[in-house]
């Protein structure tokens, strides 16, 4: 990945980095310290601004981004309590087929291996939802199972 800077005379800096794709992210950092991200799509495309921020707004993002605030971690050797099971929370779509079930005649369980623990519908936690619980879009599933079982439910929720 190749960041490009360049001085802009009487303004501040830009940094531009290659995406994938081909698109382009474009940050130019002012003098006084405000900062705009635009987004290209090419290199002959004119820039399309994201965000203009303050000084103290830029230098905040750029602590998350950082790590600052949270430091990512490499998923596949991350070791939990739960052994080999991880936590998921998994949005039910309009289009989800199993929008309007039950727990019951989805069979989440016994299709896929991941386990429903909880259900968040708007401001609302369902706790250890029964089996005759019906499953409506918008609602976030709190499941826990392997990766493994959690692919196997992404491609049958989707």
């Amino acid at each position: 990945m190749s960041v490009y800077e360049t001085d802009i005379p009487g303004v501040g800096r830009r940094f531009e980095m290659e995406l994938s794709g081909g698109a382009r992210l474009v940050v130019v950092v002012h003098h006084d310290g405000r900062c705009e991200l635009f987004s290209r799509e090419s290199e002959d495309a004119d820039g399309e601004r994201i965000l203009d921020l303050s000084g103290d707004q830029a230098n905040k993002l750029g602590s998350i981004l950082e790590g600052a605030y949270f430091e990512a971690v490499d998923v596949d050797e991350l070791t939990v309590p739960l052994g080999d099971a991880i936590l998921e929370w998994v949005d039910v779509t309009e289009d989800s087929p199993l929008a309007g079930e039950t727990l019951a005649d989805a069979n989440v369980r016994r299709e896929t291996g991941v386990s429903v623990i909880a259900v968040q519908r708007a401001d609302e936690t369902i706790s250890n939802p029964g089996p005759d619980f019906v499953l409506q879009p918008g609602d976030i599933l709190v499941t826990v199972g392997t990766r493994e079982e959690h692919a196997a439910l992404a491609d049958r929720i989707e």
